[in-house]
């Protein structure tokens, strides 16, 4: 299996399996001398750990990094930063039943046709357990947007039907925290809560939509033209599993348009160039322009349903199959911090990148 690695200078490689040893990661190109505060890994790891709340899969793991090298005295060296995430509570014996099924929308057949062989234990490396290595890599990108007074925020916009109809800029972000959903809006959450124990009671599963805002990133980062920073940035979003769909900036709704209404007008404010509208979510030509970037990242419905599914054997057999075991009834709350993580990560790339490109 190859495409393990993600990023060009700032490089993360994730290792490991849903009920393996463990789960982990090595961290390539990050600069020395980045104080590490462990306890802002593990806050960021008990955001996207199971058994939050009753709207998650109940499977209990304390998620405790074990950093391998590359830190030395509260420091990042310079040098790979390894490190793992033990699977204490692994049970692979809710799987077995599956060991010969192909679940329905899920990577069993896919997997085994390209490998030759799956892991059923919970999807093995298809499994989102796999993010929790993103996770880590975004803390330490972190760690140097921090210097550019970056912020990155993301948070729960939809479940299933119910959505939070108002902008970012109408709404208090740090309040994002305040409930299990991750909704910064009460009354929006409160609905949301109720729609998913309404779904939970009868077996079924929900998707819905993150929206994650950057404030204050660098300018000029993006490589066009096939790594434009918007390219980039669907491709790393895209790449966590349950993820159908991304939009950045007026999106979709650009198309209904037209240009006279889309067009960012520019103005000086304090000698900074500034656009009265950000219909291009802080992105022009593949390349940041200093404006707050936006952007909607939509996610299926969880694909194993606590109800009988008919599917196929290996072998071809029509068969019936109900889930067992621990599982999530949406995967939106829990993937708020992976958004964050891996929009982290393809900052830090190109942030390094760019700084490159400047000394020459």
């Amino acid at each position: 299996m190859a495409s393990n690695t993600f990023g060009e200078l700032f490089r993360l490689t994730t290792f490991g399996e849903s009920h393996g040893p463990a789960v982990g990661g090595i961290i390539d190109g990050c600069p020395a001398g980045l104080a590490v505060d462990k306890q802002r890994i593990q806050y960021e790891l008990n955001r996207r750990k199971p058994g939050q709340s009753r709207f998650t899969t109940p499977r209990k793991e304390s998620d405790e990094i074990q950093l391998l090298s590359g830190v030395f005295e509260g420091h990042t060296t310079g040098t790979p930063i390894a490190f793992s995430i033990v699977n204490k509570n692994q049970n692979p014996k809710d799987y077995s039943h599956l060991k010969d099924t192909y679940r329905p929308s899920h990577a069993d057949y896919t997997y085994e046709k390209k490998y030759g062989r799956r892991d059923y234990r919970g999807g093995g490396r298809s499994s989102a357990r796999e993010t929790i290595a993103r996770v880590v890599g975004g803390v330490f990108g972190r760690l140097v947007l921090d210097r550019f007074n970056t912020v990155i925020q993301a948070y729960v916009s939809s479940i299933g039907d119910v959505s939070l109809d108002k902008s970012y800029n109408e709404l208090d972000l740090s309040t994002v925290e305040s409930n299990f959903v991750r909704c910064p809006d009460t009354p929006t959450a409160e609905k949301m809560m109720n729609h998913i124990d309404e779904v939970k009671e009868m077996g079924d599963t929900l998707g819905g939509v993150i929206t994650c805002v950057i404030k204050n990133p660098p300018l000029a980062l993006g490589e066009p033209v096939f790594d434009k920073f918007h390219a980039d940035l669907a491709k790393a979003v895209m790449s966590i599993n349950a993820v159908k769909g991304f939009e950045y900036g007026s999106g979709f709704s650009a198309a209904k348009m037209r240009g006279t209404q889309h067009n960012d007008r520019f103005y000086v404010e304090d000698d900074k160039l500034r656009t009265q509208t950000n219909y291009s979510g802080g992105i022009q030509g593949g390349i940041t322009n200093g404006e707050d970037i936006y952007f909607n990242v939509a996610f299926k419905p969880i694909a194993t349903l606590m109800q009988k599914q008919k599917s196929v054997s290996r072998d071809g057999t029509d068969v019936s199959i109900e889930g067992k075991g621990r599982h999530d009834v949406t995967v939106i709350p829990r993937a708020v911090p992976i958004v964050e993580a891996m929009s982290s990560l393809v900052l830090t790339d190109h942030l390094l990148r760019q700084k490159a490109h400047d000394l020459l």
